[in-house]
């Protein structure tokens, strides 16, 4: 019993040594040439952007400005400069200094709620989409930079219940 164990390893590592054999690198000692060869990559300037949706939730009568805060996320080559600008909506009649929500069930879409977007938690500087005017700027890293939108619906006559939106373009500019 012992001879056939025997047997079978050893028939084993025949077949082992004769499907992979080991090879050999060579070596020469005639002598040696180089090559060099370059590498690169040419980055130009350019952003991209991300925006978060701003909720002001579920509320009642509007005898109270509603205020609630938001994002966007630029993210350009280091060193370029950039403006984010906000336009008005897609409600009509909205403009960046007055901008309107609309009503979204049927029958009530000319229905509109007012609200506004600042640079500042004040709510002193409306957010546009003029460059050099009301955009907010800014340098890029190479990372992402977060840039808060602060969102303010004024105290205002309650139109009927319904859920009232609108959408709200950003763009960065570099």
């Amino acid at each position: 019993m012992k001879q056939k164990k025997l047997s079978s390893a050893l028939i084993g590592a025949l077949i082992l040594s004769w499907t992979a054999p080991i090879v050999q690198a060579a070596t020469y000692s005639n002598g040696t040439n180089i090559a060099t060869f370059t590498v690169s990559l040419t980055l130009q300037a350019n952003c991209t952007i991300a925006a978060n949706a701003l909720a002001f939730g579920t509320n009642g009568v509007l005898t109270s400005a509603l205020n609630q805060q938001t994002s966007v996320a630029v993210t350009c080559t280091n060193t370029t400069p950039y403006n984010v600008g906000l336009d008005a909506g897609t409600v009509t009649g909205s403009t960046v200094t007055s901008r309107l929500m609309a009503g979204t069930t049927s029958g009530n879409t000319t229905t509109t709620v007012a609200f506004q977007l600042y640079q500042d938690s004040g709510h002193t500087t409306a957010w546009g989409n003029t460059q050099g005017t009301n955009t907010v700027g800014g340098t890029g890293t190479g990372s992402a930079q977060s840039i808060s939108v602060y969102g303010q619906v004024p105290a205002q006559a309650t139109p009927k219940p319904d859920t009232y939106q609108t959408t709200v373009t950003a763009t960065v500019y570099f």
